[in-house]
């Protein structure tokens, strides 16, 4: 690649260190941004923090490139941590990295760096964006390092962003990229990888809700599959499909969460064989490509960490999608993302809806 100006979004990790010590290494005009998305206050939080955003500071300064830090807390609270809230609030389980990068990074980020004359945007992801010759479409593919892959937490990438988008790490593991990093004596090489919600600082989703519901009307009850009343809950908000500890139920057998049923502010619990589905219905479903005029055999995946499997997708409507897989599924969760692949390569997604009889 000819020398390009080349915006890279720094989160403080050592993902988007080495990313843009790569891209200044092989002679490109290197920006560094950083992204302010949340006021942590004294607690010392996640993603993109003050210590993160020192971080970037120093790494820059290291590599010899600008560093710049645009506020987008507004718009993260607005897109990112409201929705995040409005789905547990209506009984689902939200997956907020996918907004975020959506949002924050390959919407708001990149036509800052368009606007600032850069040719690229590139981030510290692992996955590979590849091109075909022959019709001049850009694929999003799975990262070398399948531990490490994050094409799940991208499905909502089209055409006009991938033209626009470099991948630097998505043909590297990440031991080689410590290496790397380590050579390179960034001050971030043995920086550990941030984990959880970044906007959540302890870990426990709960607590940060409960500052943003209401609680005159959260109690409900939990009920078994015919009906009968098991036990009260003090909210939906606590409760995911799968889920079976914190029920609060002494039946003698284990009880997994069925189905959170918000309208009538009731948690539904089965045995294990009850939580498992082979159909399900997505929204807002994208393509990476051409949406398929007819059905489809993929390989879907509807958890970050579970396996892709075998299944066929039918759109039922311009934004909707069925997808029934060729064996039941455990614990379907409205409010994940469901992902198409065939081989590594992603071909679209959706939001699941609920679960399909």
């Amino acid at each position: 690649m000819d020398r390009k100006r080349i915006l890279v979004a720094m989160s403080g990790g050592v993902d988007s260190a080495t990313t843009a010590g790569l891209l200044k290494e092989e002679g490109h005009d290197v920006i560094g941004v950083t992204m302010q998305l949340w006021d942590y206050g004294e607690a010392e939080g996640g993603c993109c923090s003050g210590d993160d955003v020192r971080d970037a500071r120093k790494v820059a300064d290291q590599i010899g490139i600008p560093h710049y830090v645009v506020n987008y807390m507004d718009l993260f609270k607005k897109y990112i941590v409201d929705d995040f809230i409005k789905k547990y609030e209506s009984g689902q389980t939200p997956i907020p990295c996918v907004l975020c990068n959506q949002f924050m990074k390959f919407n708001f980020l990149l036509k800052r760096a368009l606007e600032l004359g850069a040719d690229y945007l590139a981030t510290g992801h692992y996955a590979r964006i590849d091109r075909d010759e022959s019709n001049g479409n850009y694929y999003l593919e799975q990262a070398i390092d399948k531990n490490k892959d994050q094409t799940y937490f991208l499905f909502t990438l089209t055409q006009n962003e991938l033209m626009r988008i470099i991948l630097p790490l998505g043909k590297k593991t990440k031991s080689e990229v410590r290496e790397i990093a380590h050579r390179m004596k960034l001050k971030v090489s043995k920086k550990p990888d941030s984990m959880g919600v970044c906007f959540i600082t302890g870990g426990n989703y709960r607590e940060f809700i409960k500052g943003y519901l209401d609680r005159g009307n959260q109690r409900g009850e939990i009920v078994d599959l015919d009906g009968n009343i098991l036990a009260e809950h003090d909210g939906i908000s606590s409760f995911t499909v799968g889920q079976r500890r914190g029920l609060g139920i002494a039946k003698g057998k284990p009880m997994y969460v069925v189905s959170v049923v918000p309208e009538k502010n009731r948690v539904i619990v089965g045995k294990e064989e009850d939580i498992f589905s082979s159909k399900l219905v997505a929204g807002e479903v994208s393509w990476v490509g051409d949406a398929p005029l007819e059905e489809i055999d993929v390989r879907a995946k509807i958890r970050s960490r579970h396996k892709e499997r075998e299944s066929v997708v039918k759109m039922i409507s311009e934004t909707e999608a069925l997808v029934e897989f060729n064996e039941p599924q455990r614990a379907i969760t409205p409010g994940q993302a469901v992902v198409f692949y065939k081989d590594e390569r992603v071909m679209g997604g959706g939001w699941i809806k609920e679960i399909a009889q």
